[in-house]
């Protein structure tokens, strides 16, 4: 199985913070000596996240999306025309692209960075943000729209001309002007937890994207998706997405943890406000991951939850939950145990991520190749 490592593209904000990022977006002056120099701005330091995996042995680059964040598709476009064989996988939301319209930037973008792209397909973000955006369709509505969306897609990427009358989308004649391959149509990475969102990642989803849980949620999570996706003689690939926090010893890693615990703390909101805002909306996901915080916790230690895994990063900031924090070995180690329980795609991100792309290609990934290709040798 082959095993693949993306990194995140920070397009909120970064720093060593986990609050407030102290390198912001948009133009701005840098806050100190020795930060991004002037005349610069935000989008030539994601360049140099983007390079950092580049030269460091990623695979390719997550760029989010958010409703106050920067455009993906737009920093896609950056990002590849500044690195030589990463791949890049822009997030968005059917709900704002026609089908047309999606197809017809992506195989732009696909002859541009010689066929590097791949999708993220977003269907929603919590209500308020969903608000934000202009969208207040009801969640399963989302998925089924997401669901018309990937079909219609299809066709356009391989017919010509192409037609559809769907429940949410027509199109009559439609098409590339030149079908192209399935093989150069982008992969489709999708995540959701929800049964809506599990019937369309059956369909479509080449790698099925949860966030990190306990190891049995994970291979459980694994097992179900497929499970409903071998119905359609499919068998999507498994994917995480985590923090991860390498040090060269765990004493490190955990200082690191307690100083983002301990900001937190100190915080204007405090850690209680931050736990109330945290218990993750509508979506099943979030909800789940809110799960994993120990009931009552509010110590530092309350949030220990297995060997290297700390469930506290949701009260300090939005995202995943559970981090993995230790040495550069014990790190390797952890995602090693999510490869063998059937995990073949990694998402991997830390603060600030330009300089822990390079720490993270260095000193953990390399343990981890060398790791399969021992166990790979026992095999034969």
């Amino acid at each position: 199985m082959a095993v693949e490592f993306f990194w995140r593209i920070p397009i909120n904000g970064d720093g060593r913070s986990a609050l407030l990022a102290e390198w912001d977006r948009g133009e701005w002056t840098p806050p100190g000596p020795g930060h991004i120099a002037l005349g610069a701005d935000y989008s030539d330091y994601l360049v140099q996240v983007g390079k950092a995996a580049d030269v460091s042995g990623f695979d390719g680059v997550l760029i989010p999306s958010a409703w106050n964040s920067e455009e993906p598709f737009v920093l896609t476009a950056i990002i590849a025309r500044e690195t030589k064989r990463l791949r890049l996988m822009p997030a968005f939301q059917p709900g704002f692209l026609s089908p047309m319209y999606a197809a017809k930037i992506s195989t732009t973008l696909q002859r541009m960075s010689v066929g590097r792209l791949e999708w993220n397909v977003i269907t929603g973000g919590s209500p308020a943000a969903q608000q934000a955006y202009g969208d207040f369709t009801p969640h399963d509505e989302r998925y089924a729209r997401t669901a018309e969306f990937l079909d219609v897609v299809e066709g356009i990427w391989h017919q010509a001309p192409f037609t559809h009358e769907g429940k949410l989308y027509r199109m009559e004649n439609g098409g590339l002007p030149m079908p192209q391959a399935r093989e150069r149509k982008p992969g489709i990475y999708f995540s959701g937890a929800s049964e809506a969102a599990l019937e369309v990642a059956a369909r479509h989803a080449d790698v099925y994207l949860m966030w990190l849980e306990t190891m049995a949620a994970v291979r459980d999570s694994a097992a179900r998706v497929r499970g409903m996706a071998a119905r359609f003689g499919r068998t999507p690939r498994i994917g995480v997405r985590v923090d991860i926090f390498a040090r060269e010893t765990e004493e490190e890693a955990w200082a690191e943890a307690r100083r983002m615990f301990d900001i937190a703390e100190r915080g204007a909101a405090g850690l209680a406000t931050q736990l109330t805002s945290s218990k993750g909306g509508e979506s099943v996901g979030a909800q789940r991951q809110a799960a994993l915080r120990p009931a009552g916790a509010r110590t530092f230690e309350d949030f220990v939850i297995g060997p290297n895994l700390w469930a506290g990063l949701g009260t300090v900031r939005p995202g995943p939950t559970v981090g993995i924090f230790g040495s550069y070995r014990q790190v390797a180690d952890r995602l090693g145990d999510l490869i063998d329980a059937g995990v073949s795609n990694f998402i991997l991100a830390a603060n600030p991520h330009l300089e822990e792309a390079f720490r993270v290609g260095q000193c953990v990934l390399p343990l981890v190749r060398e790791q399969r290709k021992e166990k790979t040798a026992l095999l034969f």
